[in-house]
């Protein structure tokens, strides 16, 4: 059987409206009015991820002229009189900046044109100047005035981002390098001359930094020298000196760090084992941290108003879909933004996930969260794996988790090896031929399950998106009988096909973590499902956006096109006007209804008559 299912999006525009009382949806990337009196943020209660602006005090919202396309990220200037918003046309990876005022008006286009992607830095303290990269074949570090559009070009160079410029805009902070393999480098504006900054330690990545409060130092989150992610100070009269450590801990890795306008406090976002966040708030002056009560089990989006009293992050948890919350500084009591979070929350249902350690086949620990139906065991249990790979499974809001539960399909969502949120070692364990131990990871998550009596043998399925989309497939050609069915969505399937049609700062990125397409051809080879492919033969659901230039859509393509000639059932949905991440909230129902009734079909059959 092989069915190719084009699913249109229906996207609804989002123009100026007056104050209404929002439908179901998720709230989050909260950006608070320098008074810290307003909050723009994103929601996807009308059909895409758009810009609405509330009052702190209001019980209503109001939805700004966005667009028709689906807004990443919103930042408000440090003068109130402009927003800057980060817009990806059709879902694609390729994005563009846009600027609007805060009533709606003067909408237009900055940066991110033709086959530039602009990513927002941030603004100088001015107000009226954003520090922008664009990516094209190569990165550029710009600066663009919000309101007239001019542009200055700071740098360029291969894998470059700009992270920060300094108070007096002498300096600029730069982030160079592929993954888990990043460093920092000083950039002062009127030579062009560039200073590496922090020792090479040949080891970890250093993937945020920022100015300190005096414009004399650097604050970097890296775990270049400590095995979890740590916040240090580089001193930049001796920046080849080992950094001060300004906070870290031997329980939690540092997620992400945010300063207040006057850079003197700083928010903390601290991954716990497992990935539920803590928060706490950090006196940069005297050293003193204070825990602060995290609203929801995962956090993040954490931003302050420019005058530091208000402090904005997104939660959520397993039943607490996405919404934004504000934090005193002072006292550290939260409250929800929308007067009726609380309530809402009440009438949702759901299952909480129980927290599980087992070992890989190597002996290395793994864990991972599992996710039981209602009644005694065993079920027909699938694993979920996530993307990145750098990414993590974490306590989070997963419907599609809780439909399959619903359905009587257990789900376990494991930390393979290459996952973030463990540490040094564990996020590299995974890189080039050590990819063969994490394939290997989901095939002892399938032992533990079976050993354990959660799964039931020959009901055992898996499904992920993006890298899991691939570890999908490379554990159905490595093991096969093992899985009864599987749901890849938006994964790669050939190396030599994804280097050759993704973005290429994609690609460039890439080649540390996965190989080096003609140097570690042979490795890439043998690591390709394609190249195995013959390999499987259980039903196999492909899902992929059309538009994705990230994971091109051939990459599921090629693998229908392969079980089709050997009459594999499987089938191949593909969402237009998508791209690597579904973005509209009808094509993700879609996506979510048809890996659900893929699974509960597939796992809900007996062996010999799957199919």
């Amino acid at each position: 059987m092989s069915v190719r299912i084009e699913v249109p999006r229906r996207v609804r525009p989002v123009r100026h409206r007056p104050a209404v009382t929002l439908p179901p949806g998720e709230d989050f990337a909260p950006a608070p009015s320098p008074d810290g009196r307003r909050v723009a943020y994103l929601s996807d209660r009308a059909g895409i991820p758009a810009v609405w602006v509330r009052d702190v005090d209001a019980a209503e919202a109001v939805a700004l002229p966005s667009g028709d396309e689906p807004v990443l990220a919103v930042s408000w200037s440090p003068d109130g009189q402009w927003l800057a918003c980060v817009v990806a046309p059709g879902g694609a990876p390729r994005t563009e900046l846009w600027v609007l005022r805060p009533d709606g008006t003067q909408r237009r286009q900055v940066a991110g044109f033709g086959r530039r992607s602009a990513a927002l830095s941030g603004w100088l303290p001015d107000g009226a100047l954003l520090a922008v990269t664009e990516t094209a074949e190569r990165g550029a570090a710009v600066l663009v005035d919000a309101g007239t559009g001019h542009r200055r070009v700071l740098a360029e160079g291969d894998l470059l981002t700009l992270l920060d410029v300094s108070p007096d805009g002498g300096s600029a902070l730069l982030r160079r390098g592929p993954r888990n393999a990043r460093w920092l480098e000083l950039l002062d504006v009127a030579t062009g001359d560039r200073v590496r900054l922090l020792p090479d330690t040949g080891r970890g990545s250093t993937d945020q930094g920022c100015f300190g409060p005096d414009g004399t130092s650097v604050l970097a989150r890296t775990d270049a020298f400590s095995e979890l992610a740590a916040l240090v100070r580089v001193d930049l009269a001796r920046p080849t000196l080992a950094p001060t450590r300004l906070a870290a801990r031997p329980d939690a890795e540092l997620e992400h760090v945010a300063l207040c306008a006057d850079r003197r406090r700083a928010a903390l976002l601290w991954n716990t084992y497992g990935g539920r966040s803590e928060l706490s708030l950090l006196d940069l002056a005297s050293g003193v941290q204070r825990a602060v009560a995290a609203p929801g089990e995962v956090l993040d989006g954490a931003v302050f108003a420019a005058d530091g009293d208000l402090l904005c992050v997104t939660a959520q948890g397993p039943v607490q879909p996405r919404e934004i919350w504000l934090v005193d500084p002072v006292t550290g009591t939260p409250r929800p933004l929308r007067p009726d979070t609380g309530a809402a929350r009440t009438g949702d249902s759901g299952v909480a996930p129980q927290l599980v350690d087992l070992r890989a086949r190597d002996g290395l620990p793994l864990s991972g969260w599992l996710y039981r139906p209602p009644g005694p065991g065993p079920w027909p249990t699938a694993i979920s794996l996530h993307g990145g790979p750098e990414a993590q499974e974490r306590p989070g809001y997963n419907p599609l988790f809780q439909a399959l539960v619903a359905q009587g399909v257990a789900v376990f969502a494991p930390n393979v090896r290459g996952s973030s949120g463990f540490g040094r070692t564990f996020v590299a364990a995974d890189n080039l031929a050590g990819r063969y131990g994490a394939i290997a990871d989901v095939a002892a998550c399938a032992d533990h399950l079976l050993d354990s009596g959660v799964a039931i043998p020959g009901r055992l399925g898996c499904l992920g998106r993006s890298y899991g989309g691939y570890l999908v497939l490379a554990v159905l050609v490595n093991f096969p009988g093992l899985f009864a069915a599987g749901v890849a969505e938006c994964g790669i399937s050939d190396f030599r096909t994804f280097y050759a049609g993704t973005e290429p700062w994609i690609a460039a990125a890439a080649v540390s973590k996965y190989g080096d397409p003609v140097r570690d051809a042979d490795l890439l080879r043998d690591l390709s499902p394609m190249t195995h492919i013959d390999q499987l033969d259980v039903p196999v659901l492909l899902i992929h956006g059309a538009n994705d230039t990230n994971v091109p859509a051939g990459e599921s393509a090629q693998v229908a096109r392969a079980l089709a000639a050997r009459d594999v059932p499987h089938g191949h949905l593909v969402l237009t006007g998508e791209g690597h991440d579904f973005l509209a909230r009808d094509n993700a129902e879609t996506a979510r209804t048809a890996t659900t009734a893929w699974l509960t079909r597939h796992l809900a059959a007996t062996p010999a008559t799957l199919g």
